[in-house]
């Protein structure tokens, strides 16, 4: 595979981004990039706040990444599309009152925690999910679910109107190995489909976190 992204996300969290990162690294789109990889490696919210403003960040954030899915490269779909001319897009799909039934008591109950955590890398993420999420995709009405709704409905179809029927792959994790690979031409591999970061996985990880301040 040559450099640069081959497979660009454009759904939003908790619409089974961690599975279908596992997916396509399985698939050999190693690595995916995903909000994980900013609890990885911190210095990379300022990198995502500069691409905010504007700047062009790609080669440095996504050296020796293969994909990216989930926020914030969500955010970020029409700039990366444009960037990376032979990337397929993929848009992870789920029924949108399931889908902010999820996100609401997951990522944007998280992100209303961390305001108080004393753990400075935890704000510096803060400081750029705000940015990127809270006021810049929802305009600060994370928790408001007809907002929420319109917000997370507008970007699907936005998506289906911009992006190249040749290049757009709807996929939901009910689709399997099968709605990923008949359209990027690869062979399925002979295991389950990964099924990961259910709303109690999620919530289980945020309660038992290690304390920073200990």
């Amino acid at each position: 595979m040559t450099d640069g992204l081959a497979v660009i996300g454009a759904g939003f969290g908790r619409t089974g981004t961690l599975s279908l990162k596992q997916a396509l690294e399985r698939l050999g789109f190693d690595g995916c990039y995903h909000m994980a990889e900013v609890a990885t490696h911190p210095e990379h919210a300022e990198l995502w706040l500069r691409a905010w403003r504007g700047e062009d960040v790609w080669d440095t954030l996504f050296a020796g990444y293969r994909a990216a899915v989930d926020w914030p490269a969500a955010a970020f779909w029409p700039r990366l599309m444009e960037r990376y001319p032979a990337a397929k897009v993929v848009l992870s799909l789920r029924d949108s009152e399931s889908w902010f039934k999820s996100a609401s008591s997951t990522i944007f109950q998280s992100m209303e925690h961390a305001r108080q955590s004393p753990d400075q890398r935890l704000r510096t993420r803060l400081k750029m999910a705000n940015a990127i999420i809270r006021e810049g995709t929802f305009d600060g009405r994370l928790m408001e679910q007809d907002h929420a709704i319109t917000v997370y409905e507008a970007n699907v179809a936005r998506v289906r109107a911009e992006v190249p029927a040749d290049r757009l792959i709807e996929f939901r994790a009910s689709d399997g190995w099968a709605g990923l690979c008949e359209p990027l031409d690869l062979p399925e591999p002979d295991e389950p489909y990964p099924w990961v970061n259910t709303s109690e996985e999620f919530l289980d990880r945020w309660r038992n976190r290690p304390d920073p301040s200990k």
